[in-house]
């Protein structure tokens, strides 16, 4: 493991303590003992299917990365796909912008001899899938719930439509890069020579540099995707129901602890907001972002001292608990492979 990457993984601990901290900080009668007191109390089949759907969030991530690659004319099995998945959830929560998570992924490709522009497409195009599924997810949510972000805090609600026109930004940026990429190249030199002009940016021959090589990705994955529409709708239904299964955490976290179908619909609602708000936030596993908008949307549902123990236990099950699996399969996966080098 090199430095950076160990560095960024004290930073992400750092931050998750401070996160948790926070989180216990809010409430004024938070107390250990109770805590426990209410995950032993709660139903263990809706607990169950809590876990369930948490592994969902890495074996859907990994099966249609899959599909992809099997579109493409290289088949690999379920458990190449899983670590693919689990690499990319690991990496990307624990750096910035979760830019560790496809090189991560690339990495285990390559090491099961996919070549570099399959591996290329078949991330961009699962990236553009996952977008794709946050903002159908995040678009039916504002249509009929969007008064749920009205009774949360200004901030929250800055975060979530922010986050919302970011994400909507990037996946027509996506779409002009496939579709019309000279005109997405004309409209970023434009954007780079404005900035350099007005001395925001210094070293633009270096930024143009990167977009040309971001155009050359694009071109070949464009290429190679042209007319497999199946396989696209496919990778998009497999990254909606990876999106859905992260939601259904928190579902079932409240069914288990008897808050009822209603205000249970209504938290796996708020988990797609609380994704809209976090997922383009430049913090390592969005920790912090996250926790406060979930924190915020419950406790308008449930109150300030039981949202405090349901946010700990739903993200505590959909994020700590995916990292912990997803490090252990990359972690299984990485000596498997060294071992297999040696013989």
């Amino acid at each position: 493991m090199d430095k950076k990457k160990l560095v960024w993984i004290v930073i992400s601990l750092v931050i998750a303590a401070f996160s948790i901290w926070a989180v216990i900080a809010q409430s004024a009668t938070f107390s250990p003992d109770d805590f426990k007191n209410f995950i032993v109390s709660s139903d263990k089949k809706w607990l169950s299917g809590a876990a369930f759907c948490t592994l969902g969030f890495i074996f859907f991530e990994g099966v249609a990365v899959l599909r992809i690659l099997n579109g493409l004319g290289y088949k690999r099995n379920l458990m190449q796909g899983t670590v693919y998945g689990a690499a990319d959830v690991y990496f990307s929560a624990i750096t910035p912008s979760a830019s560790g998570g496809q090189p991560a992924s690339a990495y285990f490709m390559l090491m099961d001899g996919i070549p570099g522009t399959a591996i290329t497409v078949s991330l961009i195009t699962n990236l553009l899938m996952y977008t794709l599924a946050l903002l159908v997810l995040g678009g039916v949510c504002c249509i009929f719930r969007f008064d749920i972000v009205l009774g949360m805090s200004f901030l929250s609600k800055l975060l979530i439509i922010s986050g919302a026109i970011i994400l909507l930004l990037l996946s027509i940026s996506f779409i002009l890069l496939l579709k019309k990429p000279e005109l997405f190249y004309k409209i970023c030199n434009w954007f780079l020579n404005l900035m350099a002009r007005i001395r925001i940016f210094k070293n633009v021959e270096k930024l143009r540099t990167k977009l040309n090589s971001t155009m050359d990705d694009f071109k070949k994955c464009a290429d190679t995707i042209s007319g497999k529409h199946i396989m696209l709708m496919e990778a998009f239904i497999w990254n909606f129901l990876q999106r859905l299964s992260q939601y259904l955490v928190a579902f079932f976290v409240f069914m288990a602890n008897g808050q009822g179908i209603s205000r249970s619909l209504d938290v796996l609602i708020t988990q797609c907001f609380v994704s809209l708000g976090s997922n383009t936030v430049p913090i390592p596993g969005s920790m912090g972002v996250a926790d406060y908008i979930m924190l915020d949307g419950y406790t308008k549902i449930v109150g300030e001292q039981t949202a405090t123990y349901m946010e700990l236990l739903t993200r505590g099950m959909s994020f700590y608990g995916c990292i912990i699996v997803s490090a252990v399969i990359v972690l299984a996966a990485f000596i498997s492979k060294q071992v297999k080098k040696k013989i």
